[in-house]
């Protein structure tokens, strides 16, 4: 089987999926006996294209200079060419507009419509229109997946299939790296929250609005993703009750610090209400952990309480997540296409 992909949004993630997909394409290919190429490569003033397939070796060792190459070519936009390329799979990575998601809704619904399965990473979309974007995957029969809009690497949103015989009844959980990161700073090191901010973006864990990161805005959206896969509410970003950390200050770390806890920004989901706010923990407790890490509980009804922790930021933990929903999506149509054959 042929797989032609192309990805929208050479960022951070984007390069970082290109750097994974080079190195271990030719184990999937020995593995699956497959074949997988990148055709289309957009970025917001252009795009490479290449119908015989990209030479990602060539395409990485020039680093940002990408645009010298013979293939480029500017000012094609992906929402007027995606359906122009022979593409099995699309991967949006372009970062998240919060108000509206676009352009990346509209080339998630693009893509969808002209039979591709797509992977994102890209909250917005989800989070604003999640009902609409799963009716139209399923009413045309594709598969879309987006495990890196949550806690990037660690596997929360594939846990469903795992947990049939347990229903999931609620969510407590730590989803944004930055806002972990300033709080840990603010209470081990006795930081300034405006000087743990600037190391959270020296770092990289800030996102290009830090506003989203520090009003509880960015875990919001990843807590309705959460509770509309997991729990089923069919809510949006407008539903939770949000409260962020920017009036966070050393009076209140000290309070928690005489009462052996910790302050974190924790993110609630139990009966059909989300809501974000900072909330003391104890310094024992499992939510109490330091710096980007991502740590989410699960409620069940019959196994009782499951607790997946991760590095909840970072291109290549992204890069991960897109590359499981992408071998996920070569399996699940290489058993199709099995089964088309038998019968």
């Amino acid at each position: 089987m042929n797989f032609n992909i192309g990805l929208i949004g050479k960022g951070n993630v984007g390069t970082a999926f290109l750097q994974l997909l080079n190195e271990i394409n030719p184990i999937i290919i020995s593995r699956f006996k497959i074949d997988i190429k990148v055709l289309g490569i957009f970025e917001n003033d252009g795009a490479i294209l290449d119908e015989n397939g990209i030479n990602l070796d060539r395409l990485l060792k020039l680093g940002k200079e990408f645009r010298t190459l013979v293939n480029w070519k500017s000012g094609y936009r992906a929402l007027d060419y995606i359906d122009k390329l022979n593409l099995n799979i699309m991967i949006e990575t372009t970062p998240t507009i919060p108000d509206n998601g676009e352009p990346a809704r509209s080339h998630i619904i693009k893509a969808l419509n002209n039979k591709m399965d797509v992977i994102t990473s890209n909250k917005a979309p989800l989070y604003l229109d999640y009902k609409n974007i799963k009716k139209i995957a399923q009413d045309r029969m594709q598969l879309i997946r987006y495990e890196a809009t949550v806690a990037s690497c660690v596997p929360i949103l594939s846990i469903k299939r795992n947990l049939q015989g347990s229903k999931i009844i609620g969510i407590t959980a730590i989803l944004n790296g930055t806002s972990n990161y300033i709080l840990s700073k603010m209470f081990n090191h006795g930081c300034r929250f405006e000087q743990a901010l600037k190391e959270a973006q020296d770092l990289g864990y800030a996102e290009s609005n830090p506003n989203l990161d520090i009003s509880g805005y960015d875990a919001a959206g990843k807590l309705v993703i959460l509770a509309d896969e997991l729990l089923d509410y069919g809510l949006t970003i407008k539903d939770v009750n949000i409260k962020g950390i920017e009036n966070i200050n050393k009076y209140d770390i000290e309070l928690a610090k005489l009462n052996n806890q910790v302050i974190k920004q924790l993110s609630f989901a139990k009966n059909g209400h989300l809501f974000v706010k900072p909330h003391p923990v104890n310094k024992s407790s499992y939510f109490n952990v330091n710096d980007s890490l991502n740590i989410i509980e699960l409620e069940t009804k019959n196994a009782g309480k499951i607790v997946l922790s991760g590095r909840g930021a970072g291109g290549a933990e992204a890069a991960s997540a897109i590359m499981n929903d992408l071998i996920f999506i070569i399996q699940e149509r290489m058993r199709y296409s099995s089964n088309k054959l038998v019968m």
